[in-house]
């Protein structure tokens, strides 16, 4: 089991382009409300590519940070808990070690993991740097979503409780670096799109992918896209 810190946060500006961000979260002292739509009191800026059902909770681990301090000595001080966004953090548990559709318990919640997170552009704004977005991505450093498979109230402390996985679940490690591999046989894409409780939205792209290898095996096929890249101005 493993012990939550939790945190929510209100739309602020980036401090450059000033455009609307649920980025900066603050540590919660009391219970929450999980629901469907994520912790009570949370917002999202941009509904397009944030919050939603499929994208309710975001789980970022605490261990990432350390490498990314690393990587980008500048931002090591604004590098803490609860930067990267996320609804909660943990120090013993990363991508390495949970699956897809894996469900867990926290509190009186139940959370179903769905879809890694694609990291955006708002990342180097927050932290001042050019390129952690894209570090984040290629080194699977991405964090998670969960779906609310029950509503239920928990509060930092509380354990993320492992309850039950699909069989055959792939680790979700694995199948981001899959995803993401040059040319992967469409039959290891198709395995792991037909994984009960993978989001929806990951596994149209999955499916259209693997559809298009197995029409064109003979050509070089589009990269992936594993990171929001800032839109051009309006």
């Amino acid at each position: 089991m493993h012990e939550t810190q939790l945190f929510i946060g209100e739309i602020r500006p980036l401090p450059q382009s000033r455009r609307p961000t649920g980025f900066y979260k603050q540590a919660l002292e009391t219970s929450v409300l999980i629901g469907p739509l994520g912790l009570a009191g949370d917002q999202q800026a941009d509904l397009r590519v944030h919050g939603g059902p499929e994208k309710a909770v975001h789980l970022y681990p605490a261990r990432h940070y350390a490498r990314l301090a690393q990587a980008f000595p500048t931002a090591a001080a604004q590098l803490l808990p609860g930067s990267m966004g996320e609804n909660i953090s943990l120090d013993d548990l990363d991508e390495s070690q949970v699956f897809v559709g894996e469900r867990f318990a926290l509190g009186g919640a139940i959370l179903q993991l769905c879809q890694p997170r694609n990291p955006c552009w708002k990342i180097d704004e927050r932290f001042d740097v050019d390129g952690m977005a894209a570090f984040i991505a290629e080194q699977g450093l991405t964090g998670w979503y969960f779906r609310v498979s029950q509503t239920g109230e928990a509060r930092s402390g509380d354990r993320l409780r492992p309850l039950d996985r699909p069989p055959g679940a792939p680790g979700l490690r694995a199948a981001m670096r899959c995803w993401q591999e040059h040319r992967p046989t469409p039959e290891a894409l198709e395995a792991i799109a037909a994984t009960p409780g993978i989001a929806q939205h990951w596994q149209d792209k999955i499916v259209r992918r693997a559809a298009w290898l197995r029409a064109n095996p003979d050509s070089a096929p589009p990269p992936v896209t594993t990171f929001h890249v800032k839109p051009d101005p309006a």
